[in-house]
């Protein structure tokens, strides 16, 4: 095939017409000052079109034929970033200048022709390295070498087969952190030179000893591959014959699915009808294709968004604010495309929703498949590489490459479409509803009512009301007895939970821990209750599996909840104060800070370098985000990891929990656990200081308020906001509005905006779902289940198929849409 490259132009243009030698000189001249080598650090996507999935290898795409196969079959196929190096495709690489608007083409290298500085500046795009490699260094992926060994590996026919568990190092009694020797079938533990978890280094000292050079850390194993080191080469490598060499020890890598922990999830036998269920094994699925059928490719753990990006680009109001404007936003878009958030929202819903990636094989390729016996519908999917990089960036979590939490990814996006939005249009205020919470003084009955916004309901699991108790409890005694005789583990027996007692257990009071009473001025035991002030137009609703075990180890409540089709919560409709309720007095409680540790919190919140990092590990030991616990550590002024833990507990339930730290001095959050959402109410009025800041760079002052209103108050992001909406126009409405409103702790662009809230019946229709496979938010993967033209379709990463026995009742996140009344 050939793959060809239009140098400093733009997508779409092939066909263009040849150069004279004496016209080149002429037709450069205009373009020469804006000429510019790139840099170390710079990003050059040579590879990606920032507007769309285009490519070689799309059929359709423009700048080449489809590629051809070298090799009839495939047997690992690790499904990362379609290496057009891959020794299976034949084609001929070649490179083009490209000179716009007349697409004059250039063949290089024309160093004759060519002035330097653009001959200098073509060699260094064509030679320079992908971009993902620099943002991502925990990623080892088309990075690692593969191993000189790995060919000829020499495997002792010794007889050792693996256990699919209860594994622990041969020379101590370490189960963590365990290595098998892919020579002679040696489980060993590692050390802290690989992977940071702790060891006594037996396996290093096996290979001082014995000479096999490579060995795969169990628990990692899964069908797209491990972790392998190669101590003689000193580093992580890959092995492209690993299927064969662990099938060698009885480990059949195709059919594990690896955890953090060690263990893995398919030879536990409770976990392997979860697995199967949710992914609908054993039934033959119809492959879909067309708009709005187009899979994800997995990046390596990168499920938990895609699950949630085909959700969300199933909303209409989400369709129409970013392909529906497709046009307009890429006709504003940046000079650097790759790095505004509307562009690449508005290139992942196009390529989602076009079809144009979502086509059927045409009958030829039909017929060749079935001539090579290799008759599987083929779903290539999109590559989500460039979209994941920005909205990632600079967030310690979703910028590596770990699996994470769909609902906290969740809210990531909305934090992000609420800081980028255009113009007026928010499509995430579909998601927005008030929640009223009532606040009772048990000794005095005083009351407090409070509004806050959130964008989902997180409903608990109601172990207590399971209606198979008797069969749980014979479990559990089957279940001991058979792990402490090493017996086979019996079926799953999986809690059956009614929908109808989770919702109960959500309306009903919590108690509220170290309440202080401002009518007795003093600290009192105090209950809270939670309400609707009003209801979203798409209600989110996250199952509230996760938790922790007294050991502090994450874990997973495997239940199976009845969630219904149709949903009436319009019995939880707030009702404010009440006749006969008295409130509680508007007093703040006094700030108590032990002498010993005031400087030091006044210094901590002047200078955040100092956090004390140590206490930050023991927090994340814990299964804790890290930016979560770099905030406990700041917010409680290095007081110690007991302390920290305690601001976790209070603040872990918050939509921002995990973000980064945001500083007060830029406008980030003043106070302990400030919500980015505005959960600690709803005033946004922006602080005087900094609007004074931006109106000082020449900005106008309504420009400089609109800006930090979007961007709820930060320095930083506002004027990114700034410089992103350059069609911003004064409006008179707003200034007049602003200037009669100085004082309010609301400013409106045209009116008094309140709460953007979408209120109207609490009646719903359940129409996607995302499901979670593993043992944690860790670990795992996700898939998605969405109702479109009135059948159920699983999203599975790349696979897009037609839904044959939905597990409503196994899934995370279940998202309904409001029904007219």
């Amino acid at each position: 095939m050939q793959r060809r490259g239009a140098l400093f132009g733009m997508p779409g243009g092939s066909g263009g017409r040849k150069m004279a030698a004496g016209d080149i000189g002429e037709l450069l001249v205009p373009h020469m000052p804006t000429i510019r080598v790139p840099r170390s650090g710079d990003r050059v996507y040579k590879n990606e079109c920032a507007f769309s999935y285009d490519s070689p290898k799309v059929r359709g795409a423009s700048g080449g034929a489809l590629p051809k196969r070298r090799n009839s079959k495939i047997f690992l196929d690790l499904d990362t970033d379609d290496d057009l190096n891959s020794d299976d495709y034949e084609y001929e690489d070649e490179a083009k200048l490209v000179i716009f608007p007349d697409h004059y083409e250039i063949a290089l290298p024309n160093i004759e022709e060519l002035p330097a500085l653009v001959t200098i500046a073509c060699d260094a795009v064509l030679s320079s390295k992908s971009p993902y490699r620099k943002q991502d260094p925990d990623t080892w992926e088309n990075e690692l070498p593969v191993s000189k060994y790995a060919n000829n590996l020499t495997q002792l026919d010794n007889g050792v087969r693996i256990p699919p568990s209860g594994w622990k190092c041969a020379r101590c009694d370490l189960r963590e952190n365990l290595w098998l020797n892919l020579t002679d079938g040696s489980v060993l533990c590692g050390k802290w030179f690989f992977d940071s978890s702790g060891g006594n280094g037996h396996a290093l000292e096996h290979y001082r000893d014995m000479g096999y050079p490579l060995a795969v850390k169990l628990g990692t194993i899964t069908p797209d591959g491990a972790d392998v080191y190669s101590f003689q080469e000193e580093e992580p490598v890959l092995d492209p014959h690993l299927a064969k060499h662990l099938a060698h020890f009885g480990i059949d890598m195709l059919h594990m699915h690896g955890t953090e922990n060690g263990l893995q999830d398919n030879d536990i036998k409770p976990r392997v009808s979860e697995w199967e269920v949710i992914q609908e094994s054993g039934t033959k699925l119809k492959p879909m294709y067309g708009p709005g059928y187009t899979g994800l490719k997995n990046l390596g753990n990168s499920c938990y968004l895609s699950s949630v990006m085909q959700a969300i680009f199933s909303i209409p109001e989400f369709q129409r604010a970013y392909v529906g404007n497709l046009p307009r936003i890429f006709d504003y878009s940046p000079l650097d495309p790759t790095q505004d958030f509307n562009t690449q929202m508005t290139k992942l819903g196009h390529g989602l929703l076009s079809g144009q990636y979502s086509k059927p094989p045409v009958k030829s390729e039909l017929i060749e498949q079935v001539m090579k016996e290799e008759h599987k519908p083929q779903q290539n999917g999109i590559s989500p590489r460039m979209f994941k990089a920005f909205v990632s960036k600079s967030h310690p979590e979703f910028s590596s490459n770990r699996q994470q939490d769909a609902q906290e990814f969740f809210l990531h996006l909305v934090n992000l479409v609420e800081r980028n939005r255009i113009g007026s249009e928010n499509p995430s205020d579909v998601f927005r509803f008030l929640v009223e919470e009532r606040i009772q003084c048990c000794q005095t009955r005083k009351v407090r009512y409070t509004e806050r916004v959130d964008y989902l309901m997180q409903l608990p699991v109601a172990m207590e009301a399971a209606t198979n108790k008797d069969e749980l409890i014979a479990y559990e005694l089957t279940r001991r007895e058979a792990e402490a005789n090493r017996r086979p583990l019996p079926e799953l027996v999986r809690a059956k939970i009614p929908f109808s007692a989770c919702l109960q257990a959500f309306s009903e009071p919590d108690n509220v821990d170290d309440f202080w009473s401002s009518a007795l001025q003093a600290k009192s035991a105090g209950v809270k209750t939670s309400r609707f002030a009003s209801f979203p137009e798409y209600l989110v609703v996250q199952i509230k599996k996760f938790t922790f075990g007294l050991d502090w180890v994450p874990k997973k409540f495997d239940v199976s909840i009845d969630m219904p089709d149709l949903l009436d919560i319009n019995h939880l409709r707030a009702r404010g104060l009440q006749p006969g309720e008295e409130e509680l007095p508007d007093i703040s409680p006094p700030i108590v800070i032990p002498d010993d540790s005031k400087d030091r919190l006044m210094n901590q919140l002047i200078d955040p370098s100092d956090i004390d990092e140590s206490s930050v590990m023991q927090l994340a030991e814990m299964g804790f985000p890290l930016e979560a616990c770099r905030k406990a550590v700041y917010f409680t002024g290095n007081m110690g990891a007991e302390v920290a833990f305690n601001w976790i507990i209070v603040h872990m339930e918050e939509p921002d929990f995990a973000e980064p730290l945001t500083m007060p001095g830029y406008g980030g959050a003043a106070s302990a656990g400030a919500s980015v959402f505005g959960a600690t109410g709803l005033d946004n009025q922006p602080p005087e200081e900094i609007v004074a800041i931006i109106t000082s760079m020449g900005f106008q002052r309504n420009q400089a308020i609109q800006a930090l209103r979007a961007t709820n108050n930060n320095l930083e992001r506002a004027l990114d906001w700034i410089f992103s909406h350059p069609e911003f126009e004064e409006d008179s409405d707003f200034v007049i509005e602003m200037e009669n409103n100085a004082n309010a702790n609301i400013i409106s662009e045209a009116k008094p905006e309140g709460p953007r809230v979408k209120d109207g019946s609490g009646t719903y229709e359940l129409f996607a779902f995302i499901s979670h496979m593993g043992t944690s938010t860790m670990s795992g993967h996700y898939i998605c289940h969405i109702k479109k033209e009135g059948r159920w379709v699983i999203y599975n990463d790349h696979k897009v198929c037609a839904s044959e026995r939905p597990p409503k009742d196994l899934g995370y996140m279940y998202f309904y849409h409001r029904i007219p009344s």
